[in-house]
């Protein structure tokens, strides 16, 4: 079975709390866009076998997808094994959801094969407990996903906004930024409800224009290159750019695709991992 697990970006993240147990509650549009990883899925006698074509990517149980095999197989009781290809498109640690994409997909895909009776509301929940961003990737396009990020509401879709996505060449640690957030100081909240209204009426200047992150409160404050290149991306003719969950991805929305590829044409002899993509 071959499917395509597709990355995300927030078009607004909010931090409105924390619980008791750490993690922080949130409040953030997430929207699907037309870059993803290839996933290749087969059943086999016994045991998990997984393999990417990136060799940095992890083939053992440090891979969320590898995690995903192993909590589906083990939770409903199935003693056949399998084996899990993956070509590897979305960049990694970039705030793009590569490896929650590539875990839904393996449990969409198991499903399928074997537990079609199962619900698309079940195994959010399974997927919950291997990451917070799993639901979300499982139900995938437009969505308001609040708590820590399980709690999803379809929105309108926002699809066919031409983006252009630069990821710098490092990563950074969502646990890290998060660590180092203090709610306390975030001065200014994304207007979430105005967003998805602009959304809903397929508003792109408005949507471009105050799309937030409070994320980038503290990773934008640590890295210049970051600044620069939210900076050079409106320079190029973005309508709006941010940067996407903890990054390091920033994007910019374009309201016309000459200039989209006239600015990938020169992200991409800058950056390596440079994409023109649309939201879907």
């Amino acid at each position: 079975m071959f499917l395509k697990a597709y990355a995300k970006i927030n078009i607004s993240l909010d931090v409105v709390g924390k619980r008791e147990d750490g993690y922080h509650l949130l409040r953030m549009i997430m929207q699907s866009i037309d870059l993803y990883d290839a996933v290749k899925i087969e059943l086999q006698e016994s045991g998990i076998d997984l393999s990417c074509d990136k060799p940095y990517v992890p083939n053992d149980s440090r891979n969320i997808a590898y995690k995903a095999a192993e909590l589906f197989l083990k939770e409903y009781s199935i003693e056949s094994g399998v084996r899990i290809e993956i070509e590897k498109n979305i960049p990694v640690a970039a705030g793009l959801a590569g490896g929650s994409t590539d875990a839904a997909a393996v449990l969409k895909g198991l499903r399928n094969l074997l537990k079609p009776e199962i619900s698309d509301e079940e195994l959010m929940e399974l997927g919950l407990r291997i990451g917070a961003d799993v639901p979300y990737c499982i139900a995938g396009g437009t969505a308001l996903c609040e708590g820590i990020g399980e709690k999803l509401t379809r929105l309108e879709p926002f699809r066919d906004k031409i983006l252009v996505l630069v990821k710098p060449p490092f990563g950074v640690s969502t646990k890290s930024v998060y660590q180092k957030l203090d709610i306390g100081k975030i001065r200014i909240h994304p207007p979430t409800n105005r967003l998805i209204k602009a959304m809903r009426e397929q508003d792109l200047e408005y949507v471009a224009k105050n799309m937030k992150n409070v994320l980038e409160n503290v990773t934008l404050s640590r890295n210049q290159t970051l600044r620069e290149l939210k900076s050079e991306l409106l320079d190029m003719g973005a309508v709006g750019s941010m940067m996407s969950g903890s990054g390091p991805t920033v994007f910019g929305f374009f309201d016309d695709m000459l200039k989209a590829q006239r600015c990938y044409d020169a992200m991409k002899l800058k950056y390596k991992e440079s994409y023109i993509t649309r939201t879907i």
